[in-house]
């Protein structure tokens, strides 16, 4: 049965003093100014985050890390600030997996040990205007022309694509058409710089202001042929795979926010008083947050069985429909637990709760994108209905 061992625990406290004195003292101020801490990121290269999941060779944790320890780490960040937490469960699980699972090896030391020791962020384009949960809607398209690919199109909300330390966004673009009339998507490697590639001026977001979001334009932007990511047409099954890998790290970054909302509360009813008494002595306040303790045990319990059915997966003892099912259940569940998680911290606090001098009133805003990013909670349910054999549509 899967349990965290000593050496995970050991490795959350590490990382917890490490964002505790590295995020919590700037956070407010970076959240105000929509300011993307980009000096902080070697920082957390350097205490092995980008590497957990990769091997020594190109500068990874290799058997010291695994995905469980991706997760912790999430988890920790995230409940400090969920913008410092995207940032690495995009980082890792969009940015440099894709290009560790597909790449060649050409392209892993190209670009893997930048991306690893922190020095460089990669981005994952997917999403487009058109083109959200419906993927075979993208309307990028890649030609070939002799030994490039001229890519047009755009695409929309794209994480870590735009910092001074961006190297590449890997994009998905129609590059044929299948025997059954739909898009035959692949996956394309475009370095920051390359004529053409234009990124948009950063959201204006309701949450994640320390995150960096961005659309990306592409405009006869002309990439060698050995830009393509695996084999042309493979585009649609690695994004899949992708997204069943960030739906476990999204729910570990709910599951840090939740565990904060918890101890905001419990603080805050221990101390706060009316009618002379500490609010928590009403059932009205406590039964509140009895319920959230329950949400975050069942948060993480569910987070942490999907990451380790991951982690047994890369062994060949489990199966992905597995994981695929505990990522859609875990990442279902948590998002939606950690968006109640924020409400119920919020009307603890009451007016202080509507205050952006409470850390409560951040993570209220940051909370609803946890329920759309890597699959809305709607597509959770298709993929679970679909693993429990009911018919579709």
């Amino acid at each position: 049965m899967f349990e965290l061992s000593k050496e995970h625990e050991d490795f959350r406290k590490v990382v917890r003093e490490f964002a505790e004195a590295e995020v919590e003292p700037h956070i407010a101020k970076w959240d105000k100014d929509h300011h993307f801490p980009s000096d902080l990121v070697p920082k957390m290269g350097e205490l092995g985050l980008f590497g957990l999941v990769v091997p020594e060779e190109f500068g990874g944790m290799g058997d010291d890390g695994d995905f469980t320890s991706l997760c912790v780490a999430i988890e920790e960040l995230g409940r400090v600030d969920q913008s410092i937490g995207i940032t690495l469960s995009a980082g890792v699980g969009l940015g440099i997996n894709p290009i560790l699972t597909y790449g060649s090896q050409e392209q892993k030391e190209r670009f893997l040990p930048d991306l690893v020791a922190g020095r460089a962020l990669a981005g994952f384009g997917l999403t487009e205007p058109d083109a959200g949960s419906d993927a075979g809607a993208t309307r990028t398209k890649a030609v070939r022309e002799g030994d490039e690919w001229v890519v047009n199109g755009s695409k929309a909300f794209i994480t870590n694509s735009g910092t001074d330390i961006t190297s590449v966004v890997t994009v998905t673009a129609r590059t044929g058409t299948n025997e059954d009339g739909s898009a035959q998507l692949s996956a394309i490697m475009i370095p920051s710089g390359t004529p053409g590639f234009t990124v948009e001026p950063a959201y204006d977001k309701l949450g994640w202001h320390a995150s960096d979001t961005h659309g990306l334009t592409f405009e006869s932007c002309r990439v060698p042929a050995g830009n393509l990511l695996g084999n042309e047409g493979e585009g649609f099954r690695q994004f899949l795979k992708t997204l069943d890998d960030g739906r476990i790290a999204i729910s570990a970054l709910a599951v840090g926010m939740s565990q904060r909302m918890l101890e905001e509360t419990t603080a805050y009813a221990k101390t706060r008083k009316a009618f002379g008494k500490p609010i928590g002595v009403n059932q009205g306040v406590s039964f509140q947050i009895a319920d959230l303790a329950v949400m975050v045990e069942a948060s993480r319990q569910l987070t942490y069985k999907a990451a380790w059915l991951k982690d047994e997966l890369e062994h060949g003892r489990r199966s992905v429909k597995e994981v695929k099912q505990a990522a859609a259940i875990c990442k279902l569940y948590s998002t939606e637990a950690a968006v109640t998680a924020t409400r119920i911290a919020t009307q603890v606090f009451g007016g202080n709760g509507f205050m952006e001098e409470y850390p409560v009133a951040r993570f209220y805003r940051d909370a609803k994108i946890l329920e759309i990013g890597e699959g809305t909670s709607e597509v959770q349910r298709m993929v679970i209905a679909r693993h429990l054999g009911l018919p579709t549509a």
